[in-house]
């Protein structure tokens, strides 16, 4: 059994489907529970794994207020993977995250949609994947289910025409009956901020069966799908996603601090 920290927690979606696959998941400190990261300390050796989603509200393509916040706390998930040296790390945040640097690890970078984890809501993720031998994951995706449903929102507990709590937590997972010790917005927004659950045992059960990087060729696009033979691209739909990255010029740019970023221009 592998034994991984999850950090930024919150109340856990990634760290429960981890769990439903057999991991063990010990939680570090969050806000929500009154803790901080940045006093957290963890001993090297003794995880197999790290997970967890940073916060990623500076990294938003809606966001023309950046604070600095996301990028002192992605420094955060460096540094506890830095200090705790497991086998492997997983981090979920949103596609114009920066990559994240951490000596000796290589690094996969990947989206899924919860569309391809056999769930309702068209729900895109991003993660990177790192690990000390090289190895990447290759999470096997389903056909989608049923019709296409309203993507749970953190913000839907604001609304009027919210749906009801039963149906929200259904959607991300949870059984019907979970609840919250909370405010009724505030549930909403912990629910919502979460990894759903079905796509978190879809990312759990490809750690598990991670891939030696020596002997696995995947797609150019970096959407994590096996390729054979002399194809570079699994999917039409890959091909299409590399041509309209063709169009795009990347301007590099450095912000206050010194950090170097990636800025892209159509």
């Amino acid at each position: 059994m592998e034994i991984v920290l999850s950090i930024f927690p919150g109340i856990d979606l990634l760290g429960r489907g981890f769990e439903a696959e057999g991991f063990c998941v010990v939680r570090g400190p969050d806000l929500l529970w009154g803790g901080d990261i940045r006093t957290f300390n963890v001993p090297a050796g003794h995880f197999d794994g790290v997970i967890g989603g940073s916060p990623c509200q500076d990294f938003s393509g809606s966001n023309r207020n950046p604070t600095g916040y996301s990028l002192e706390m992605l420094h955060e998930f460096e540094r506890v993977v830095l200090d705790a040296r497991p086998s492997w790390f997983l981090l979920e945040n949103v596609p114009r995250v920066p990559n994240v640097s951490i000596d000796g690890y290589s690094i996969q970078r990947l989206d899924l949609n919860a569309r391809e984890c056999g769930m309702r809501q068209v729900r895109l993720r991003h993660f990177q994947f790192g690990s000390l031998d090289g190895s990447v994951i290759v999470p096997v995706r389903v056909a989608p289910m049923g019709s296409p449903l309203k993507i749970a929102l953190a913000t839907e507990g604001g609304k009027v025409d919210r749906r009801g709590w039963p149906d929200f937590c259904e959607l991300q997972g949870l059984p019907r009956d979970f609840d919250l010790s909370m405010s009724v917005t505030a549930k909403y927004h912990a629910v919502g901020n979460g990894v759903p659950v079905p796509m978190a045992r879809v990312l759990a059960r490809a750690v598990t069966d991670r891939f030696s990087s020596r002997s696995t060729r995947l797609c150019l696009c970096g959407c994590s799908r096996l390729v054979e033979g002399r194809k570079v691209m699994a999917l039409a739909a890959c091909r299409k996603r590399m041509e309209r990255r063709r169009s795009v010029t990347e301007l590099t740019v450095t912000v206050p601090g010194g950090v170097t970023v990636a800025e892209s221009r159509l």
